[in-house]
């Protein structure tokens, strides 16, 4: 089964980002590298389970700062911020092609804020349960700011 890129679903990486705490904003790294099935190296979020990866597009951060916050790419706990692609619309079980190598597989669209996140604490509410997704690392690799990120789709006939 081969896999081609999607038309439709293409935009950039503006962001990368790691914590070593979760609930906590995210310091921008601008490069790092993603491993098989872990996640982003040094984050606190990174493990085997199903949100390894969080994305998050600055279309939404915008949206954020347009309410009157002041905040910015890695301020929602995501490791990479993306410009120009449907996050939330992508269903389940895309995968994307980040830069070069790196290939993730859509596990959830959105999340529940546990209580007491320090994100919701500081900014009054939180963009990440209906416009974050989450996703597991099918192929590691290295990712940086300006990176192409494409959704794949299987070829037809």
């Amino acid at each position: 089964m081969m896999l081609q890129p999607s038309e439709l679903a293409r935009g950039r990486v503006i962001e990368v980002s790691v914590s070593t705490e979760k609930g906590v904003p995210k310091e921008n790294v601008h490069r790092g590298r993603i491993l098989l099935g872990h996640g982003l190296e040094g984050d606190a979020h990174a493990g085997a389970w199903h949100r390894q990866v969080s994305l998050l597009a600055v279309e939404s951060i915008r949206k954020m700062r347009e309410a009157g916050l002041s905040v910015k790419p890695g301020d929602f706990a995501e490791n990479l911020t993306t410009e120009g692609i449907d996050l939330p619309g992508l269903p389940v079980g895309t995968h994307l092609k980040v830069g070069e190598e790196v290939i993730l597989e859509v596990t959830q669209i959105g999340k529940q804020c546990h209580t007491g996140c320090a994100i919701f604490q500081q900014m009054g509410q939180c963009i990440m349960p209906k416009e974050g997704i989450f996703a597991r690392v099918l192929q590691g690799g290295t990712v940086q700011v300006g990176d192409l990120l494409q959704a794949l789709k299987e070829a037809k006939g």
